[in-house]
């Protein structure tokens, strides 16, 4: 028997296919940028980036509570404010 080992047998732990802490990272950034656009296709408002944009470029204006925002969120997409009439779909 040859002591030479199978080419597929040699390939070694770290390359097994474990994505390194790079690889992780983007990949987790890929993620998040999926879920946030598939939130945004479907309506659904994401407080936590309005609150950091609040904050970033309106320092001195106040933030809205979550249920103020989302009720203003509700009222911009179906127009409950009068300016579009109720609509559900």
């Amino acid at each position: 028997m040859s002591s030479r080992a199978h080419p597929e047998e040699a390939v070694t732990a770290s390359a097994a296919g474990t994505p390194s802490g790079d690889a992780r990272a983007r990949f987790a950034e890929l993620v998040r940028c999926v879920c946030d656009g598939a939130r945004l296709m479907v309506g659904f408002p994401d407080y936590d980036t309005y609150v950091e944009h609040m904050r970033r470029t309106h320092p001195g204006a106040a933030v809205m509570t979550y249920p103020e925002f989302f009720r203003e969120r509700q009222n911009a997409r179906y127009g409950a404010d009068g300016r579009k009439g109720f609509r559900c779909c």
